[in-house]
């Protein structure tokens, strides 16, 4: 049987996936795990990057003696698998990417890190200050903080350039829904045709959130991709 290992993305959770990891399981050995600071676990006194989330998933592959896996990433779990790809290529048998904002400059991580405010979204949006006490603890508003100084180190220095996208050859489906307002389909066919093994999906009436993406749709398209 496959392995699969599903990356959560950016002030999300392992959490997100429960549905998808009981239908999965019948075709795939499947893992997940949080990264540090999100789910409860807790937040490191440094700051965020892809490069030390990477670290972070070969410390779990390590520890559950994976050489090797298939890898579904939403959103920057998507962006970290991509990272993975380019630098421990016999870590990646396959990868799926949906919602992986790929496009990263100074003017849009400024907008992006803006949004996350503690303060404002508990004052404009208080059910997803709830909903980020309920999936990452107390500690909900250091989390968001860190994220969003982690997404203008991106807009200053992403991790990816046009001629690193061209030098991984890990088999990559890159996925976008069609009603997604923060990843546009443009950024997405634009890394889709730079990867030189790669394919390009997007998916009907499906916005950002991973929570209001159709599962049925997105099991399909995952076992379709690896198996």
């Amino acid at each position: 049987m496959q392995k699969l290992l599903l990356l959560h993305g950016a002030l999300g959770s392992q959490d997100h996936f429960n549905t998808l990891k009981i239908e999965l399981s019948q075709n795939f050995e499947v893992y997940s795990f949080n990264f540090k600071g999100h789910g409860g676990s807790e937040i490191p006194n440094d700051g965020f990057s892809i490069s030390k989330f990477a670290d972070e998933v070969l410390a779990f592959m390590e520890q559950h003696h994976i050489q090797n896996t298939n890898i579904f990433g939403y959103s920057m779990g998507g962006y970290v698998g991509l990272y993975l790809a380019k630098h421990f290529p016999e870590k990646v048998a396959k990868l799926f990417t949906l919602a992986t904002k790929w496009d990263w400059t100074l003017e849009n991580a400024t907008h992006e890190s803006k949004m996350l405010n503690p303060s404002t979204i508990k004052e404009k949006v208080p059910k997803y200050a709830d909903s980020l006490a309920a999936l990452h603890g107390d500690n909900w508003e250091m989390l968001v903080q860190k994220t969003a100084a982690m997404m203008l180190d991106l807009g200053m220095n992403p991790t990816f350039k046009n001629t690193d996208f061209i030098e991984i050859t890990t088999p990559t489906l890159v996925a976008v829904g069609d009603k997604d307002i923060m990843v546009s389909i443009e950024e997405t066919a634009a890394a889709y045709r730079l990867l030189p093994n790669a394919q390009l999906l997007v998916m009907p009436n499906t916005s950002h959130p991973i929570d209001r993406v159709n599962a049925a749709l997105l099991i399909y398209q995952i076992q379709h991709c690896f198996l």
